[in-house]
């Protein structure tokens, strides 16, 4: 299971194992898959980015991009250009830094020029959903700035994630592990420290819905790599298809998958993740105590 890791950033380091660290999500675009258009306009996305602080978030995840299919991302054709990004971005992390000079923020960005503004502006940690598959000069930018890293496990580009082909559990899992292991493998080579890197399983990132319960059962296998976990189970859609039954047979909404989200999330802390990304934090930090004091006990 997880053991105790310091996480070093740009200019500090957060211990993790100890206990569960939670990232709360921004999404800072009009069409996320989740509160798309809600926190577009710079004030709204600092005032919610300090609400989810105040809620008990130790990290903030700011997006200025969707990666939903059909959003062309990690391609030449990309909806939202790195301009556009950086214009959505940037007024949001100044301003909550502004506002909490102590705040760790990291930006949910796969473009290399737009993780050079933020650690400029001050982030602390680039969390490349692509693992440093989709623009490979990002991982010199974060050697640069010495930033912390989360490298993501991906399927290929999102316009092909719901034509991928089902794997059995065994495949699964070495895709997965794979997969890490070579955005690792690039991190390293780039000249980032190890004790820079989280790893992400990437739930919903090219997986098919039962794929994702496969990885959940079996996360612990995922620490042989010796890199601590960061899981995002929030609001994701394979739940929303679980709990379906539940609601006249239709996909529950991204907003009726909460308590969902929750178990999700907890199962993952009790499978090894030291970092969960959530969208909903006081939630979170309510299920990662009792999680928490569930590993204390073993």
């Amino acid at each position: 299971m997880r053991t105790n890791a310091h996480w070093r950033l740009r200019s500090r380091s957060l211990e993790l194992g100890q206990r569960t660290l939670v990232m709360g999500v921004v999404n800072i675009t009009p069409d996320s898959f989740s509160d798309g258009g809600s926190f577009l306009e710079p004030e709204a996305a600092i005032a919610h980015g300090l609400k989810l602080i105040d809620e008990g978030a130790d990290i903030l995840d700011l997006g200025a991009e969707s990666t939903r299919p059909g959003s062309h991302a990690g391609g030449p054709n990309a909806t939202v250009s790195a301009d556009e990004e950086q214009a959505r971005l940037l007024p949001v992390l100044e301003g909550i830094l502004r506002a909490r000079p102590e705040a760790v923020l990291s930006v949910d960005t796969y473009k290399a020029v737009t993780a050079r503004a933020s650690l400029a502006a001050g982030a602390e940690i680039v969390n490349d959903v692509s693992g440093f598959t989709w623009d490979p000069a990002i991982a010199e930018v974060c050697a640069e700035f010495g930033a912390g890293v989360v490298l993501t496990h991906t399927r290929g580009r999102p316009e092909v994630w719901r034509a991928q082909p089902q794997l059995e559990l065994d495949a699964l899992l070495l895709t997965v592990r794979e997969g890490l292991a070579a955005s690792l493998a690039v991190a390293q080579r780039a000249g980032i420290s190890t004790d820079s890197i989280v790893l992400d399983p990437g739930y919903g990132f090219g997986k098919r819905f039962g794929e994702n319960y496969s990885l959940l059962a079996q996360q612990a296998e995922l620490l042989a790599l010796s890199r601590p976990l960061l899981a995002g189970l929030s609001r994701k859609s394979f739940l929303g298809h679980t709990l379906a039954p539940l609601f006249g047979g239709e996909p529950a909404s991204t907003a009726a998958r909460e308590n969902a989200s929750v178990a999700a999330t907890t199962v993952a802390i009790l499978n090894g993740a030291s970092i969960v990304r959530v969208h909903s934090v006081r939630p979170a930090v309510e299920a990662a105590r009792i999680a928490d004091a569930i590993l204390a006990a073993k």
